[in-house]
Order: C-alpha cells, then sequence, then structure tokens
C-alpha cells in the first residue's frame, strides 16, 4: 500500500527534466519517483498539464477527464475537502471486450466506474443535477484501469497524486443509455447499483451510484466549477469518468464483468479480460 501524506506545500514545482522523466516512465510501465510530494493543488495541476502534453503525441487529443477522490473518506486520507480531477486521452479507451495485459500498469487496478458523455456547451452553465442532465447524451458502463504510477517507498500526498493525472492509464467503454433530463433518471443515477462479476459469475464486489458524491452527476457540478476555477471548459462529447463505486486488483486469465442495474434502459455492462 502506498503511504499517504497530508503536506501539500513546502516544495518546489517539478522541473521540465521530472515531467519528462516521468513520463519516460509512464510509457516504460515502471514505478516513478521523478515527481516531489509537497506540491500545492496549484503547482499539481500546471505538473499535470505539462505531463499530459508529453503523452498526448503517442496516446492521442483529450478525450475528457476523469474525476477523483469521491468519497469523504479517499479526501481524508490525502487532507482534502474535494474531488481531484485528471485528464482521459483518446487511445486509454477501449471497446467493450478489450483484452488487457497484466503488465498494463506498475500497480494495476480494475475499478466499476461510470461514464457519461457531454451533449452541448451549455453543460458549462449548470447550477443543478437536472441542469447537468439536460446537457448529457448518454451514460457508459466503464471499467477502469488505472495506475498508481508512484514508486512504494514514495509517500504519496494530494499534489502528487493530481500531478500524476490521478492515475489514469486505460479505461474500457461498454454499454450506453441515454440520459433523461428527470427527477426519476436523476434518483436512478443515486439508487442504481454497479457489481463486478469474474467469468464465472462469482460476485468481485457492488456500490450504489450514491457512493460519488451521494449522486454521480455532482462529480459534473463539481468538475464544471472545478474547470471554471482554471478558466476551462467542458466541451461537446466530452467524456466523463465520475468516479469508482468499487475497486480491484485482477489476475491474470479472469475475464471482468460491471454491470448497472437500477438505471432506465438498461442495465448496461462493460467487460474486459485479463492477460
Amino acid at each position: 500500500m502506498l503511504a499517504i501524506s497530508c503536506a501539500i506545500a513546502g516544495a518546489a514545482p517539478p522541473s521540465a527534466e521530472a515531467i519528462k522523466q516521468f513520463a519516460e516512465d509512464y510509457f516504460a510501465v515502471r514505478p516513478s519517483q521523478a515527481l516531489p510530494k509537497g506540491m500545492t493543488q496549484e503547482e499539481a495541476l500546471q505538473a499535470q498539464k505539462d505531463f499530459v502534453a508529453k503523452l498526448i503525441p503517442k496516446l492521442g487529443q483529450p478525450a475528457g477527464y476523469k474525476v477523483g477522490l469521491v468519497t469523504k473518506e479517499a479526501q481524508q486520507r490525502f487532507g482534502l475537502s474535494s474531488p481531484v480531477r485528471g485528464v482521459l486521452l483518446s487511445k486509454m479507451l477501449l471497446q467493450d471486450g478489450a483484452e488487457v495485459p497484466m503488465s498494463f500498469g506498475g500497480y494495476p487496478i480494475c475499478e466499476a466506474d461510470l461514464v457519461v458523455v457531454v451533449k452541448d456547451a451549455e453543460i458549462n452553465d449548470a447550477k443543478t443535477l437536472l441542469d447537468v442532465a439536460q446537457h448529457l447524451k448518454e451514460v457508459v458502463a466503464f471499467i477502469e484501469l488505472p495506475d498508481a504510477l508512484i514508486a512504494t517507498n514514495q509517500v504519496m500526498d494530494a499534489g502528487l497524486f493530481t500531478a500524476s493525472n490521478v492515475g489514469a492509464r486505460l479505461g474500457v467503454l461498454g454499454e450506453r443509455v441515454p440520459v433523461k433530463a428527470t427527477d426519476e433518471f436523476i434518483k436512478a443515477m443515486a439508487d442504481m447499483t454497479a457489481t463486478l462479476r469474474d467469468q464465472t459469475g462469482a460476485e468481485l464486489g457492488k456500490a450504489q451510484g450514491k457512493l460519488i458524491l451521494g449522486n454521480p452527476l455532482n462529480a459534473v457540478l463539481w468538475l464544471i466549477q472545478d474547470l471554471a476555477r482554471t478558466g476551462e471548459k467542458l466541451r461537446p462529447g466530452d467524456m466523463l469518468s465520475l468516479g469508482s463505486l468499487k475497486a480491484i486488483t485482477p489476475q491474470a486469465g479472469q475475464t471482468i464483468t460491471a454491470r448497472y442495474d437500477g438505471l432506465p434502459g438498461g442495465p448496461i455492462k462493460a467487460t474486459v479480460r485479463f492477460r
């Protein structure tokens, strides 16, 4: 397990050489000690921007965002009172049924996650969950395959986690249902159940949507506000990964399915195979 520190100040921002080394470690899939702990969140977001710029030539243009630390418990471990965000790149996103080597990450993780797709730019003016729903197109079953990236003998803190692009590595996009701008649909987002099962049908874990900030659509509201703070906006077509509902450590030979029950038009599922 990674050690956690609540320190968020007291270190210089990463140098260009440190960012370059971190990107090289990322592509080599080796745990990295290139970035310092102790960054402020502002420094960490700049480091993330510089790091993502190094990834784009190989992993494609930004396809959306991921929201991390979506529970109070996770935030408290990092000394925060809100989530953090990372950037998803186009080649990180795989199609349903993808086969993935166990070597995809230094510390591979398999998560039942959830993606929503932005319908139009008016979402940036959303103030309520109903506003958010009006400007979303779809909910997508999503298995995220993040990677801790940081060497286990290095203390992890909030700035380092943010700078590392919140561990974004891969994700599998599955079945979809259209978003409906109704109170019923909004309630269903909180009440739905995500269940992870292996190829034998054995249950590996489950959780309700409300685990994500009380309702997964709250993660969209937070993201809109956090992007506005740095002068950024969501774009039509952006895919937004809203946070982990259940995480496991995958094993070679496993086929994992995440199924989401309770959404109007569902259930929906996504599947990934590990080799």
